[in-house]
């Protein structure tokens, strides 16, 4: 593995592995306090997350104006 890391092309590819969107749905789970869905159905369920994304985003759009 430490051979193939120091070609360049291989660094690069690996370096993408940093970026995560993990902690998107930690702050969603622990900060926002959703951590299951109320409907049933896939139609349901796709607009309650739909919704708490929107929620998400609106926070932090908020966040980073007041900046």
């Amino acid at each position: 593995m430490k051979t193939r890391l120091e070609t360049t092309q291989v660094r690069d590819l690996y370096r993408l592995r940093k970026q995560t969107v993990e902690p998107v749905f930690g702050i969603i789970k622990s900060v926002m306090g959703f951590r299951r869905f109320s409907l049933r159905g896939l139609a349901k369920v796709t607009t309650e997350w739909t919704l708490v994304a929107l929620a998400y985003n609106c926070k932090r759009m908020a966040r980073l104006q007041a900046a």
